[in-house]
């Protein structure tokens, strides 16, 4: 652990699987607690196999989400694991998170009111689906269930296309933030004498919190909102255009901004033109306004063009694969990729530092049940 460790001291104890609560434990990690994972003697958290490809035998996925944490193996079926879990709560924890499904601790005999009676400075944060109650209560969710059902998927993609969920799990993940966000403003009541508690988020209520923008659209409008490709339904020109080589992200996010953009270009007459000189105009006029754009960018290589961008002042930013994030410059100067202690695979950290220092918990990720098994 590097010297920024806020967290030092707290114990977190994840009764977790797959990406919400392990990356909520992934954060406290970082920032300095002490983070056991409860898992399944059998075959652990299910990420665990959520392969190719594999590091060592275990998923990259499971590797990235459960650095510097201990692994301990419960079978809560059993008097053994149920036993153990109790003690390792009532002794030791001061947070609890859990993302299992409805009713399953419960089942096994694990209560969070009784366990808050009995110890009231514990936090007990619940990452549920869709909520408590309504309609949609009871039923299991997953990123790309509630990125359908929250309308982020009716807002990603091409127009015309089929549905296109975000590539990268942000309900799950987001979830875990807000997780922690709760468990933090819990802590710091507690500080101040208040005791301990419940917190509680799901998918559901994430997704929606990422839907803030389009929903406020369709309330003030009555227009559905629909997908806009790379581009923003408020903005124009915000988006990803095609060069002779490459695709270039360009963001000209007020009028002054296309107007630089204009003279880049050589087509100043379109920042003159009423049709186009004020961003409401733009937005009206959108498809005449790219096709134009469009035919034009067709005309320069990419790096030119940027270059050209890049002395008028107008944000633009090549399209990277993976490959090359994974290689570049920035990501390195920033810091966020490092191997963990005892191996060789770069994993990202969390987007925080403080006083210049990014917390992160050199720990590598436990094998199942390496610090404890009780079946």
């Amino acid at each position: 652990m590097q010297e920024a460790a806020p967290l030092a001291g707290l114990t977190v104890v994840e009764l977790g699987t797959s990406v919400a609560a392990p990356y909520a434990g992934l954060i406290f990690a970082d920032l300095g607690a002490r983070v056991v994972k409860v898992e399944n003697p059998d075959g652990g958290d299910h990420a665990r196999s959520w392969g190719p490809p594999f590091h060592r035998g275990t998923a990259s996925t499971f590797m990235a989400l459960n650095r510097g944490k201990e692994s301990v193996a419960l079978d809560l079926a059993s008097r053994s694991g149920q036993a153990a879990l109790r003690r390792l709560i009532l002794d030791h924890a001061d947070v609890v998170v859990q993302n299992l499904r409805p009713g399953l601790l419960e089942k096994f005999g694990f209560d969070a009111a009784a366990l808050l009676r009995d110890k009231p400075a514990l936090i007990w944060c619940d990452i549920g689906a869709f909520g408590r109650g309504g309609p949609l209560g009871g039923r299991p969710g997953y990123d790309p269930l509630v990125q359908a059902t929250a309308g982020i998927m009716s807002v990603t993609g091409e127009p015309g296309r089929p549905p296109a969920r975000a590539g990268v799990s942000i309900v799950d993940m987001g979830s875990g933030m807000w997780a922690v966000i709760g468990v933090l403003a819990r802590l710091l009541a507690r500080r101040d004498g208040n005791g301990g508690g419940r917190v509680a988020t799901s998918l559901f209520e994430t997704g929606l919190a990422w839907m803030t923008v389009p929903l406020a659209n369709f309330e003030a409008s009555g227009q559905v909102p629909g997908p806009q490709g790379s581009g923003q339904p408020q903005i124009v020109p915000y988006q990803a255009f095609r060069t002779k080589d490459a695709w270039l992200m360009v963001a000209a996010g007020n009028d002054g901004l296309f107007t630089r953009l204009c003279r880049a270009i050589g087509m100043p007459e379109l920042a003159a033109d009423p049709d186009y000189a004020a961003n409401p105009a733009r937005v009206a006029n959108r498809g005449r306004l790219i096709a134009l754009l469009e035919e034009k960018f067709l005309q320069f290589d990419s790096a030119a063009l940027a270059a050209r961008l890049d002395q008028a002042g107008v944000p633009n930013a090549p399209l990277l694969t993976v490959d090359r994030v994974a290689r570049h410059p920035q990501l390195e100067a920033v810091g966020m990729c490092a191997p963990c202690e005892g191996d060789d695979l770069p994993l990202a950290g969390i987007p925080l530092s403080f006083d210049g220092t990014r917390p992160r918990a050199a720990g590598r990720p436990p094998a199942l049940g390496e610090h404890g098994t009780a079946r």
